[in-house]
């Protein structure tokens, strides 16, 4: 077989949507547990991870930099936000609106990965398609 990095770039916003996915069940988890004393707000933390993991090689072009990206540095985790804060009495630190915000956002981010993906596959099968 060919080794070829045609995916590279399609590999990384396939990662990138599953994490805006995962984000968009967080925001609902966020949503349905708003009356729940003591819930801390949670979020996902894939954007610092994508940084860091391109960030490790600081003199290399994008396409060098994804092309050595590895799954495991584009692993999302789950982070309770401002954990320390509430201005509630009950301790829940979750606001609708800020909730809301984050999910229109994100929605925003989720499709704009899916009309990347759909981009790359365009150039591949138009690069397929004349040779």
């Amino acid at each position: 077989m060919i080794n070829s990095n045609v995916f590279d770039y399609i590999n990384v916003l396939d990662k990138a949507a599953d994490a805006s996915w995962t984000r968009n069940e967080i925001i609902a988890n966020n949503i349905a547990n708003i009356d729940t004393p003591g819930y801390k707000r949670q979020d996902l933390n894939f954007e610092d991870e994508l940084e860091r993991a391109l960030g490790h090689s600081r003199y290399k072009t994008m396409d060098a930099k994804v092309a050595d990206l590895k799954d495991k540095h584009l692993q999302a985790r789950v982070v309770n936000d401002y954990s320390g804060f509430s201005y509630r009495t009950d301790k829940n630190n979750v606001d609708i609106d800020t909730e809301n915000v984050m999910l229109a956002a994100n929605q925003l981010k989720y499709n704009g990965l899916m009309e990347g993906i759909k981009a790359e596959f365009k150039n591949l099968a138009a690069v397929t398609k004349s040779s």
